[in-house]
C-alpha cells in the first residue's frame, strides 16, 4: 500500500504542466516507490485559468491565492512554479507551515534571498528540492558516473553553451504572464539566470566547485513596451552572457548563452576534456553520449557515440523504460525527478540539487552579472 502525497501546484504554465506530468507518470514506472503523489490542488490568481488547468490535468481543487493553499491541512507538498521574484515569499512561508518544496530554478532572484529560503527549509526541517531537471537525463547521469568512475582522468575544460532566438524582434514586449523572463523585475536576470543556471548547475555537479569567474553581457535591445502600462522601458536583463571560469579543480571553463542565436531553439551542449578521456553531450540528441578515450588501440580510436537507452542497469533510469535501442524524451527528466525526490523520503536522504545546492549556481550567477558590470575577475562568494 503507498502512502499518498497531497501536492499543491502553484503556477499552470510551462513548468508547471512538466512537472504535473511527471506526478502523474511516475507512479506507472516507478511502482516500487512508497510514496504515491496526489495531484490536490492548483493555484494561481486567474480563476478562469487555473480552473481550466486543474481540468484538463487533474487536480481536485483550485485555489487562487497561494497564503489559502498553504493553510490547507491536505497540502503534504507545494510546488513553486511562479516568476522569480516570488520564489522566496513563497518558499519562506512554505517551510515556516511545514510543506514540503519543490521550488523551480533558479532557487531565487540573488545570492541573499536564496540564504534567506536555505536557513527557512533548514530551520524547518522541510524536505526541499529545486528542479535543475537536466542532471536526470539518462546520458548525463551517465557522464557523471563515468567521471566519478575515474574514467577521464584529471579533467582541464569545461565548455557549455545554450542557445535560443525566440526574443530577436524589437517587437517582443516585456513583462506580463507570457513574457516576465524579459522583465527584469521578475526574472532577476536574462539568460544568466534562466539559461546559463542550467549550464552551471550540470557544471558544478559533473566537474565541482567554481572559484572565480570573469564575464560580460550585452543588452541587444535596450527598451521594449511593457505589457502592463503599454509604454516603452528600459531593459534591464542580459540578452547573452559569456563568462571564463576556474574550477576548484584546476580545471577552466568557457560559457556562453544568448536569446540572439538566430536558428537556435533550444541548442543545450557541453564537452568535458580529460587526460584519458573527453565527453560531450547535446540536447537536440539527449539520448545519446559522445566519448573518445585515448587509451582505445590507435586503429580504432576515435569518437563514437553511445545510444543511452539499455536497460540492463548500466544506463541509469533506462531499466524503468523501454527495450533497449528505444530512447525517452525532455519530459521523462522531471518523472526521474520526482521519482528521486519521492525516494528521498522514503530513505531520508536529500534529494539534490537542494536548496543549499542551488544557491552555489546563485552565487555563481551573481559573480558572473557582477564581474561583467566591473569587467573584472570576480570571486564567487
Amino acid at each position: 500500500m503507498t502512502k499518498p502525497l497531497n501536492l499543491g501546484m502553484i503556477g499552470y504554465g510551462f513548468m508547471g504542466r512538466a512537472h504535473t506530468n511527471g506526478y502523474k507518470r511516475v507512479g506507472d514506472f516507478f511502482p516500487e516507490l512508497e510514496y504515491r503523489p496526489v495531484l490536490k490542488a492548483a493555484c494561481a490568481r486567474n480563476q478562469e485559468k487555473v480552473q481550466a488547468f486543474a481540468d484538463q490535468w487533474g487536480y481536485e481543487s483550485i485555489e487562487t491565492d497561494w497564503r489559502e493553499l498553504l493553510k490547507r491541512d491536505d497540502i503534504d507538498a507545494v510546488d513553486i512554479c511562479v516568476p522569480n521574484n516570488l520564489h522566496k515569499e513563497i518558499a519562506i512561508a512554505a517551510a515556516e507551515a511545514g510543506k514540503m518544496i519543490l521550488c523551480e530554478k533558479p532557487l531565487a532572484m540573488d545570492t541573499a534571498e536564496g540564504e534567506e529560503m536555505c536557513q527557512a527549509v533548514e530551520k524547518a526541517g522541510v524536505a526541499n528540492t529545486v528542479w535543475y531537471n537536466y542532471r536526470r537525463v539518462p546520458a548525463v547521469t551517465l557522464a557523471k558516473n563515468l567521471i566519478d568512475e575515474g574514467k577521464l582522468g584529471r579533467i582541464f575544460h569545461y565548455r557549455a553553451n545554450f542557445l535560443q532566438d525566440w526574443t530577436i524582434s524589437e517587437d517582443l514586449p516585456q513583462g506580463g504572464a507570457a513574457l516576465w523572463r524579459l522583465d527584469a523585475a521578475a526574472a532577476g536576470s536574462g539568460v544568466t539566470g534562466d539559461l546559463l543556471a542550467h549550464c552551471i548547475d550540470t557544471a558544478i555537479w559533473l566537474n565541482g566547485k567554481v572559484d572565480n569567474v570573469t564575464a560580460m553581457t550585452e543588452t541587444f535591445i535596450k527598451e521594449r513596451v511593457h505589457t502592463e502600462t503599454g509604454e516603452k522601458q528600459q531593459v534591464g536583463i542580459d540578452d547573452a552572457c559569456a563568462f571564463l571560469c576556474r574550477f576548484n579543480n584546476g580545471s577552466l571553463g568557457l560559457f556562453e548563452s544568448t536569446r540572439y542565436a538566430r536558428g537556435h531553439k533550444a541548442l543545450y551542449t557541453f564537452e568535458i576534456n580529460g587526460e584519458h578521456a573527453s565527453i560531450k553531450w547535446d540536447l537536440h540528441d539527449l539520448h545519446r553520449l559522445e566519448y573518445f578515450d585515448h587509451r582505445d588501440e590507435g586503429k580504432l580510436r576515435g569518437w563514437r557515440s553511445i545510444h543511452v537507452t539499455d536497460n540492463g542497469g548500466e544506463h541509469p533510469y533506462m531499466d524503468k523504460w523501454w527495450v533497449p535501442g528505444l530512447q525517452i524524451g525532455y519530459e521523462h527528466s522531471f518523472v526521474h525527478h520526482v521519482a528521486d525526490f519521492l525516494k528521498s523520503l522514503e530513505t531520508g536522504t536529500p534529494c539534490g540539487p537542494t536548496f543549499r545546492d542551488a544557491l552555489e549556481t546563485q552565487k555563481i550567477c551573481d559573480a558572473v552579472l557582477g564581474s561583467a558590470k566591473t569587467g573584472a575577475w570576480q570571486e564567487v562568494g
